[in-house]
């Protein structure tokens, strides 16, 4: 018997993405049947799975896994079935009725945003709702499953457009199924096809034939008599394409399968499919995405490949296999020699699986550094898209720290349309130059049009220009590479006439100039106290009046606003005001301090270069109502 039916509306975000799918996103639209028959494959998994720790659900469904396609063209409808997990009322209100991930509203303009229907469909695909597909081809659809473990079932239906229904239904198997009633013919949709036995063999032969459960459907052979049989037949071959020589697989198999376990549409920028002989032995076929997904940076996103053993499907996404800054690496590892019933627990202390983790860390960072020398323009689009993620290793991975450092690319003021690696960076060096020069901050404008960069330019010095959160941090964690060290620009003592080779001022003419503004230097570090631990002349400027620099281990600004707003606050580290003695202002401001040290004037004079330094890299003013009201009074009465 079933109850009453209770009518929900979508949230406001699924509707909208129903819409965009409905009106055909998706320029394929036989790739409906690929998400359902996916959905299917994942249920079994699930049920599988549990039934090795839960005793109670040994034998639920699980006799004889299986998925299984049923057309009618009478009733013009198209079923998909398995005996796999299933879902209660409440799955199917999250999962169906609600888009219940962070970046919807991001995603969504994406889509809308996307010039071709190949992008909109690839957006869909990395956000995981292959679900809504069927209602390119169904002008209804209904869904009927029953969670293993429980009692009763639930029946949920919608036309897609705007609310869905749902009833609980008694007597249901375990597992799900969903009927797809195909719009109504208008003689051009060729939507009867999806009801054909052929079209159903051809769909399923190219998207799902990598599918480990059996995928049946029953079909009609024409007899000795002249009459039909009604067989079941297996529309899949199930083998493992691990499991199968390189040379024996084609690259449509590697993308098709990809796209299977990956759920996204683009075909993957590299595959490594390695086997591992020896004390431990494991197959696995790794694929480097060609796009992030959308939650690379949530919380919440998805990482490790899926684990296997001896075919037999363990758990997806098994961290212990790899390392969080891998977390976009998409595949399977098969091992030979793991329990069953292993659990995550027992992986992520399992010495082997540390092994096993090792090797795959190198392989995929050294396909990257392949990418990087082969194909410079698809390695420029995989570090366009997983490079910040690729830098959080290291701070993570001293193991592969050279590797890694080998992999970066950065901008910098060498040429404004080109990243470049620390490698040519070296290379570029100039003769005497030891040091990386380097500088952070929130965006590459800020950066060309700090301060700090001014004698670099004028030098003819090239600076890689650091502007991922990220850069933050791992700068500081590496002291250098290939031998030389990676020095900020911002931080410390820079004297780029030591190693000029030319142009250098003598030793005398130095100390002659620190004599004539030793006055004013003291004058400034006293006025400034409570802001700044130091005053000195810098040799970093050439066309600003001053700046504001930390010591080699000082927090930057950005990073110190990365701690805050991330609730943590750091202690108040005062920093050094350099002042550029060939400034007007300065020259200004030593000649009137050296005529009447006690005018009042004067002081204020110093708050504004102050704050002029802060505000010109980036910084925030600690009273901006008092700078501004300074800098007023001061304008009015120049003028």
């Amino acid at each position: 018997m079933g109850s009453s039916v209770e009518t929900l509306e979508f949230q406001a975000e699924t509707r909208q993405l129903l819409r965009l799918v409905i009106h055909s996103i998706y320029s394929n639209k036989d790739i409906f049947l690929r998400e359902l028959i996916s959905n299917a494959s994942d249920a079994l998994d699930r049920l599988r799975l549990e039934s090795l720790t839960d005793s109670s659900l040994a034998g639920t469904g699980t006799t004889d896994p299986h998925i299984a396609l049923e057309a009618d063209k009478d009733a013009r409808t198209l079923t998909v079935r398995d005996n796999g997990i299933g879902m209660t009322r409440d799955d199917l209100v999250e999962l169906i009725g609600t888009i219940a991930k962070s970046g919807t509203a991001g995603l969504l303009e994406k889509i809308r945003d996307s010039k071709d229907a190949a992008g909109a469909e690839s957006l869909i695909g990395q956000f995981g709702v292959g679900f809504y597909s069927a209602f390119m081809v169904a002008d209804k659809v209904t869904l009927c499953t029953r969670r293993a473990g429980t009692d009763s079932g639930t029946r949920w239906e919608s036309d897609g457009e705007g609310t869905y229904d749902l009833q609980a239904v008694d007597g249901l198997p375990v597992g799900t199924s969903v009927t797809l009633h195909l719009k109504p013919a208008d003689g051009e949709d060729g939507l009867a096809d999806y009801l054909s036995e052929s079209k159903i063999r051809q769909i399923v032969k190219r998207y799902s034939d990598f599918i480990r459960w059996p995928i049946r459907m029953a079909a009609e052979h024409t007899g000795a008599e002249g009459g039909t049989a009604g067989d079941v037949d297996t529309l899949n071959s199930m083998k493992a394409l691990w499991a199968r020589p390189r040379t024996e697989v084609t690259e449509d198999e590697y993308n098709e399968f990809y796209r299977q376990i990956s759920h996204d549409w683009p075909a993957p920028a590299g595959t490594i499919h390695m086997r591992a002989e020896g004390t431990f032995e494991y197959e696995a076929l790794l694929f480097i995405p060609a796009q992030a997904p959308f939650d690379l940076f949530s919380r919440e996103s998805r990482r490790g490949v899926q684990l296997y053993v001896k075919r037999v499907f363990i758990m997806d996404d098994c961290e212990a296999l790899m390392p969080n800054y891998l977390r976009f690496v998409k595949g399977v590892v098969d091992a030979h020699d793991l329990s069953l019933n292993v659990s995550r627990e027992i992986l992520q202390h399992d010495r082997q699986i540390r092994g096993v983790r090792r090797r795959l860390v190198k392989k995929v960072l050294g396909a990257i550094k392949d990418m990087q020398s082969k194909d410079a323009e698809r390695y420029a689009k995989v570090w366009a898209q997983f490079g910040r993620a690729l830098k959080e290793g290291l701070v993570e991975d001293t193991d592969n720290t050279e590797a890694l450092l080998e992999l970066v690319s950065a901008a910098s003021t060498h040429d404004p349309e080109k990243t470049t690696t620390l490698r040519e960076y070296v290379e570029r060096m100039k003769d005497g130059q030891d040091a990386v020069y380097y500088l952070t901050g929130e965006s590459r404008a800020m950066v060309e049009n700090s301060p700090h960069m001014e004698a670099f330019a004028a030098k003819g010095y090239e600076v890689l220009i650091l502007t991922d959160p990220v850069d933050e941090v791992w700068v500081d964690r590496v002291p250098a590479f290939d031998g030389h060290r990676l020095q900020s620009i911002a931080k410390g003592r820079i004297d780029l006439d030591a190693s000029a080779g030319d142009d250098q001022e003598s030793g005398a003419e130095k100390a002659r100039r620190e004599e004539d503004f030793a006055a004013l230097l003291t004058w400034l570090g006293t006025t400034l106290s409570e802001q700044v631990r130091e005053v000195r002349l810098s040799s970093r400027l050439t066309t600003s009046a001053a700046c504001v620099v930390g010591d080699a281990h000082d927090v930057t600004p950005t990073l110190e606003k990365m701690y805050r707003a991330m609730g943590q606050q750091l202690p108040t580290v005062k920093r050094i005001l350099e002042i550029n003695p060939a400034h007007p202002l300065v020259t200004a401001l030593r000649t009137a301090h050296d005529a009447n040290a006690d005018d009042p004037a004067l002081a204020e004079i110093a708050e504004l270069v102050y704050g002029s330094a802060l505000l010109a890299e980036g910084g925030d003013l600690p009273d901006p109502a008092r700078f501004t009201r300074l800098l007023t009074d001061r304008l009015t009465r120049a003028l």
